[in-house]
């Protein structure tokens, strides 16, 4: 039996366990990225084990998400960054430079390697035929050390792409139209290979975009064949000497198979506040809109912006709307600039923002109280553009720039003249805002900067035999990370501070939770189904961690917030029965029981206090996981090794 190209790379990688799915194994690690909102905390988990110089062949710290300097938090975190980088061995991108998942596509990403990142975006290098994973911050430090990244085995689904697209229809309305087809939860425990006749039409940078939005599938990675197309985007890069073909074999199996024929693709939008609530642009024509975004590391490439560029040449955008344009890189600017496709952009009325991630975590331009902003990003939670009432659309470039002109919702295939874009056949190559790191002996002598705002890592206590806990919050289905710790230009420059981001945690379910889990000492949480989909942001667990959470107990968990939790001393829990989820209430007295022989034999016994019932939850853990969880997370189980 043949191979998936992602059995291929696992395969040349596996250091434990055997490619059964569902069963445990672990990965060596070839590259790791961070960016500053995860990546401090990542470094100083790093420094806590101790290792003195990374073991990958390459890590990357950027400077990406906290990029508004407002106080001194950011600078102080980004001089740490830098300072530990250039110590340790890290390649250090400044701010500025861009979009970690856009640069690290551009100037290091080799197809057939495998990547971690402390962001859930890391997929996107999928495009040039990676195994790049999005991971929490203590995985990724523990990886630098040299040490394994341990994933379930996944599933392989393939997804065959036949004809071509439509002249206004791109690689977003294909992401759009998978998660129309999944669901959010649709590619939990999957690898998502994309292959067929029609990935020859696709360009590196349209099938990025397509591998960046399989995370919104809950999906452990997506990956595209490493094929001419790969090597004349690296040739273009400066870097055809890191090209390798990567294909399936012709005799591989797949768990699923999906057919999406291109040719019938028509624009598509998410509506509020799921990225798989899609609907036809068509269909939405008649609703106004405030704002309309476009970057993020899902649409900033060159090709995204030289299709803006060409739809605004000559125009102007309607009175009604504040449009913004956020290029992925300073390659990116540098070329729209050179090309004078910039000048088309500005004269149209856009505002030019920072190569950075921007509005997509809600790092300025905000929309209007209750506004209606069309984003060509990859999510649209309730509250992440940090405007509580927003209403946040997902589109694609071409569909922004259309509705941006009309001032509502436009289908782009009215737009009318063919646009005609192409790939220069060479990138203006500049790497002098990436650092490289110190020598060995001058590393020795470099001192780590440290501002005030950085705290220590939140102590984990090992999990007892007898958890009793009050249940201090209960919350539905497709609670996602940013319910659990808000992103946003308040908070955000907090992320190395944990008592202080702690006052925001469930800020938009629920603002009285963390007095009331300070009050409880410890506690349990319960969730429904999809608990913790969406960023791979640690934070999520470190904060209840801090606020003395012991376990949640949901319906079902996304991968790495699962992971997250392990990591973090945490206790993951599944209902074995899902009906149970309405017997429990806030305020509940719960008590687990028999917590170590429940462990061993994947059953552990909850108790209600008062109404004396008994639900049964699974856990499904490894020994290792098992043994992390005994040492009160997995710094300490490191530490200890």
């Amino acid at each position: 039996m043949g191979l998936t190209i992602a059995q291929k790379i696992i395969k040349a990688h596996l250091v434990e366990g055997q490619m059964k799915v569902g069963e445990e194994i672990a990965l060596r690690i070839d590259q790791t990225l961070t960016q500053d909102a995860t990546g401090t905390m990542a470094y100083l988990e790093f420094e806590t084990i101790g290792i003195p110089r990374v073991k990958t062949e390459r890590s990357v710290a950027y400077i990406d998400h906290n990029t508004l300097q407002c106080g001194f938090m950011n600078a102080d975190d980004h001089r740490y960054i830098g300072s530990v980088a250039k110590k340790h061995g890290i390649y250090f991108s400044r701010p500025g430079n861009g979009i970690c998942h856009q640069v690290h596509l551009e100037r290091f990403g080799i197809p057939g390697k495998t990547l971690i990142g402390s962001d859930s975006h890391t997929p996107t290098g999928g495009g040039i035929g990676m195994l790049a994973m999005g991971a929490g911050g203590l995985d990724v430090a523990v990886a630098m050390g040299g040490g394994a990244y341990y994933i379930t085995m996944p599933k392989m689904y393939k997804v065959n792409l036949t004809g071509k697209l439509r002249p206004f229809v791109s690689a977003k309305d294909v992401s759009l139209e998978i998660l129309r087809q999944l669901s959010v939860k649709g590619g939990v425990g999957a690898i998502i290979e994309w292959g067929g006749e029609g990935i020859k039409t696709l360009s590196v940078p349209e099938r990025a975009t397509i591998t960046n939005m399989g995370t919104e599938l809950g999906a452990t990675t997506s990956i595209f064949p490493s094929d001419e197309i790969t090597k004349k985007f690296l040739e273009a890069e400066g870097r055809g000497e890191d090209w390798v073909e990567l294909k399936s074999d012709e005799d591989a199996v797949y768990d699923k198979i999906i057919d999406i024929n291109l040719s019938t693709l028509k624009p598509l939008i998410a509506c509020p506040h799921s990225p798989d609530n899609v609907v036809t642009v068509e269909s939405l024509s008649d609703v106004k809109c405030d704002q309309v975004c476009i970057g993020s590391c899902t649409n900033s490439s060159l090709l995204d912006m030289l299709k803006v560029a060409a739809m605004l040449k000559g125009k102007t955008i309607s009175p009604d709307v504040s449009l913004s344009i956020s290029p992925g890189s300073k390659q990116v600017l540098r070329m729209l600039s050179d090309c004078g496709a910039l000048g088309d952009i500005l004269a149209s009325g856009a505002r030019l923002l920072e190569c950075a991630c921007g509005p997509c975590i809600g790092m300025g331009f905000s929309p209007n109280s209750a506004g209606v902003s069309l984003r060509t990003f990859n999510r649209n939670f309730e509250g992440r553009s940090g405007t509580a009432d927003g209403q946040v659309y997902l589109v694609s470039p071409e569909t922004a720039v259309a509705s941006a002109l009309t001032g509502h919702i436009t289908d782009p295939t009215t737009f009318g003249k063919k646009l005609s874009v192409s790939m220069p056949r060479k990138f203006f190559i500049d790497d002098s805002a990436i650092i490289e790191p110190a020598g060995l002996e001058e590393a020795k002598t470099l001192e780590v900067l440290r501002g005030p705002n950085i705290k220590p890592f939140p102590n984990a206590n090992p999990v007892t035999d007898t958890i009793e806990a009050e249940c201090v919050l209960k919350v539905g289905d497709n609670i996602t990370t940013d319910h659990i710790m808000p992103a946003g230009a308040k908070i955000l420059p907090y992320r190395s501070n944990i008592p202080y981001l702690s006052q925001f945690c469930f800020g938009v379910c629920d603002t009285t939770f963390p007095e009331r889990a300070k009050k409880a000492g410890q506690s349990i949480i319960i969730g429904g189904s999809n608990y913790g989909q969406g960023s791979s942001r640690e934070h999520a667990a470190l904060v209840p961690l801090y606020l003395g959470v012991r376990a949640v107990i949901a319906k079902s968990f996304a991968r790495i917030h699962a992971a997250n939790l392990i990591n973090a001393g945490i206790m993951p829990l599944v209902f074995e029965n899902e009906a149970d989820y309405s017997f429990i209430g806030q305020g509940s007295k719960l008590v687990l029981e028999d917590v170590f022989a429940g462990m061993d034999s994947g059953t552990i016994i909850l108790k209600d206090k008062k109404t004396r019932k008994t639900y049964k939850l699974k856990c499904f853990y490894t020994d290792r996981q098992k043994a992390i969880l005994k040492a009160g997370g997995l710094l300490q189980f490191t530490k200890g090794e």
